[in-house]
């Protein structure tokens, strides 16, 4: 059976952890390790952790919780001390805030993926879903603007991230060595992604697209309070794997679209 890792990433995020948690609880798959990577929060957040991982043994639901907490370097560094000590088939980055849209999310995914394979080497590199956009109580705003396409490939995200990052799952086998390049602070899980497709292609092994809502993001986040920022990083990780020429031209096709749209 499929084995997800879920990593989340936590810093004083005590009043919006426990609705992530609590999604993760309540999924009917049994086959779940969920590792918290805390930076030395200053408030109740590592209590919140603590708390849901006694329910998640009491509960015996197969779901292994483990929680590290110590000073980081932000939050692609503390990915990154995530991605290390995962150990299933699949990994995909649940942050605090954000939640799995109902209970049989994680068994719908592992059936999909079981279908496309005979055994576990041949699973697909990347399993992707669509994402809906909550707001801070949870409350549903919109479908993401971005969709997934049919058929994803690295090159796809030349036209914007269309897969939201945490409706990303990557076979751990593969991205194990695929570390978040920390010198962007806010656009590393673009690279990442980018990253992760070169490899599934080079490998020659599929993308999935599982055609169902994999997860709840909540709007507010560091991309969003830091915009300009953010798309200054985007526009130079573009820059690196498309080309600048390409990059450019997209950019502009980008500027017409929210004229016209």
């Amino acid at each position: 059976m499929i084995t997800f890792s879920i990593v989340t990433i936590t810093y004083n995020a005590e009043t919006v952890l426990g609705k992530t948690v609590d999604s993760v609880l309540c999924q009917s798959y049994p086959h779940i390790e969920h590792i918290i990577i805390d930076g030395a929060s200053t408030d109740g957040t590592v209590q919140v952790a603590q708390d849901y991982m006694h329910r998640s043994y009491a509960a015996a639901n197969g779901h292994e919780v483990r929680i590290v907490s110590e000073p980081d370097n932000g939050l692609y560094d503390a990915m990154n001390k995530g991605l290390k000590q995962v150990s299933g088939d699949y990994v995909l980055f649940l942050n605090a805030g954000d939640f799995f849209p109902n209970s049989g999310v994680l068994k719908a995914i592992a059936n999909n993926a079981h279908l496309q394979c005979v055994d576990n080497s041949s699973l697909p590199a990347v399993l992707y879903g669509n994402t809906d956009i909550v707001d801070n109580e949870g409350r549903f705003l919109c479908h993401r603007r971005l969709q997934p396409p049919e058929m994803l490939t690295w090159r796809s995200f030349k036209y914007g991230m269309l897969v939201c990052h945490q409706a990303f799952y990557a076979r751990v086998d593969i991205v194990k060595d695929i570390l978040y390049n920390c010198r962007y602070r806010y656009s590393a899980d673009v690279d990442w992604c980018i990253r992760v497709m070169k490899e599934a292609e080079k490998r020659n092994l599929s993308l999935l697209n599982l055609r169902m809502t994999v997860v709840n993001y909540t709007k507010e986040g560091q991309t969003t309070i830091h915009h300009r920022d953010s798309l200054k990083e985007r526009y130079d990780v573009m820059c690196c794997h498309y080309g600048k020429l390409a990059t450019i031209s997209m950019h502009i096709w980008f500027v017409v679209r929210q004229i016209f749209k």
